[in-house]
């Protein structure tokens, strides 16, 4: 992945989570979306998980990263006119694939409990909700409503 690859990532991944259900409704100080959008333009250059793109006539129009266990799927996001045409089940259908043949016996994914589109796929993709509750967002600043998710892949 590139320099200006780390910049689209963190630009698709900030339109994409400002589109979700999540924060529809939600009053976001001009503060917390700062920290927000900085978050996402550093991720890429700063994890020290995997991050894979997928490309569409060349453009960018998501990724997927495993950024903290091993197991677990940190982000996914898509750009809002490219959701729903199966980019991002085939991206956490190949994440699965990658924890499974390192030998992990699950795989983990978190999301905004307010986020049914991603709730929805993830449970499509085989993921069963194991914890609702609330959780502090380092790179927000605010608490927030969480949902954790996890597959067996025995």
């Amino acid at each position: 992945m590139t320099i200006a690859d780390h910049i689209v990532v963190g630009e698709v991944g900030f339109a994409a989570w400002q589109s979700s259900d999540a924060f529809k409704d939600v009053e976001l100080s001009a503060d917390v979306l700062e920290r927000t959008r900085r978050a996402y333009e550093i991720f890429a250059g700063e994890t020290k998980g995997d991050v894979w793109i997928a490309e569409l006539d060349g453009k960018v129009v998501g990724w997927c990263a495993r950024d903290g266990a091993p197991n677990y799927i940190s982000d996914l996001w898509i750009l809002p006119d490219h959701q729903g045409r199966g980019i991002g089940n085939a991206l956490v259908l190949d994440a699965i694939a990658r924890i499974k043949a390192e030998g992990h016996r699950t795989a983990t994914i978190h999301t905004h409990g307010r986020n049914a589109g991603a709730i929805r796929l993830y449970q499509r993709c085989g993921f069963v909700i194991v914890w609702r509750g609330t959780e502090y967002s380092k790179s927000m600043g605010i608490d927030l409503e969480k949902v954790h998710l996890q597959q067996s892949l025995t």
